[in-house]
């Protein structure tokens, strides 16, 4: 996780990867795909928006409803 002032927090492959359990790779694919946003470092490393992964995760995950008798 990356976090300097005035700039919001970016989350590196590997994280992303672990809050939805899959594959590092996985989220790559998804940022080619066009599904989830990257920013590139220097080095050329791939890094995802934090509030923009918390959102498709909020919204990748379904509600649970109770039993019905």
């Amino acid at each position: 996780m990356v976090r300097s002032e005035n700039t919001e927090t970016l989350l590196t492959p590997a994280e992303v990867a672990a809050l939805f359990r899959v594959d590092p790779k996985t989220v790559t694919r998804w940022a080619k795909a066009g599904k989830l946003s990257s920013i590139r470092t220097l080095g050329g490393h791939r890094r995802y928006l934090e509030s923009e992964v918390k959102q498709l995760l909020e919204g990748a995950i379904p509600q649970q409803r109770a039993p019905q008798d």
